[in-house]
């Protein structure tokens, strides 16, 4: 199966000696960060609801941004990103046969890029799927990507064998898949929080649940939607009766939050 998650806001640019490789989109990638280097820093920060200074450093980003990546301004995806899914997907730690496997099997959603392996080289930027990027006659990212990601995806679960797609993005990342365009069976988890008004899901643990998600399926080689059920990183637990086969659904109470944080 194929797994896709979203970017992070935040970046880790140190350096590392794993080997980069090329984005599919490198092109694409070229042509959005020319239309965003336009921008003033202002209508930077004004098209992605950002700070000032927020708005100075990407409008710096995309006037640096340069047509080829090399080691000096790029990093590996997986490595350069370092929001909550990150530390749930911890990709630093993973081995050089998880890499590999990962290399295959998982995706990051990217406004800039499109689509990414965990080993391409990307440079510096912020650019969140939903921001009103005009391109030509596109006027915002989904309509610039329209089925380019759906089609790509469907080109890459055949090269591994597969019909399932694993969304662990959220719902801005995962809204640029085209759905009409992709051919293959959806799969999204969903991780509940024990709260005093019941079961529900918190932003903040969801994001670090998809990542450790992600690294399950890496780590253990799931190839099905039933292998999913055995997921019980940092707490959580099946919920048979609340599942569907495309949206399994787990849960973590408190006492097992305690206990991860105890032992984190």
């Amino acid at each position: 199966m194929l797994t896709v998650i979203s970017p992070a806001k935040k970046l880790d640019m140190s350096a590392t000696d794993l080997a980069p490789t090329l984005p599919d989109f490198q092109e694409d990638a070229n042509l959005l960060a020319k239309s965003a280097s336009r921008l003033s820093a202002k209508k930077l920060g004004a098209l992605m609801s950002i700070s000032d200074s927020l708005a100075k450093l990407n409008y710096d980003r995309f006037k640096a941004f340069a047509p080829a990546s090399t080691p000096d301004n790029s990093k590996p995806a997986a490595l350069s990103f370092a929001g909550d899914t990150y530390t749930g997907l911890e990709a630093k730690t993973l081995d050089a046969d998880e890499m590999a496997y990962a290399q295959d099997h998982l995706r990051i959603l990217s406004g800039l890029y499109g689509l990414l392996k965990p080993r391409d080289a990307i440079q510096p930027y912020r650019l969140e799927m939903g921001s009103r990027l005009k391109t030509g006659r596109k006027n915002t990212l989904y309509d610039y990507w329209g089925d380019k990601i759906a089609l790509k995806l469907n080109e890459d679960a055949e090269a591994q064998g597969t019909d399932t797609l694993v969304n662990c993005a959220s719902q801005e990342y995962f809204g640029a898949v085209d759905l009409n365009a992709l051919n293959l069976t959806v799969v999204t988890p969903t991780f509940l929080e024990d709260k005093p008004g019941g079961p529900k899901i918190v932003s903040f643990f969801a994001k670090q649940a998809r990542g450790a998600m992600a690294r399950f399926i890496v780590q253990n080689r799931i190839t099905t939607a039933d292998g999913l059920k055995d997921f019980d990183t940092g707490g959580y637990a099946y919920l048979p009766d609340q599942s569907t086969a495309q949206n399994p659904v787990f849960f973590r109470s408190e006492a097992a939050l305690n206990a991860f944080r105890e032992a984190s």
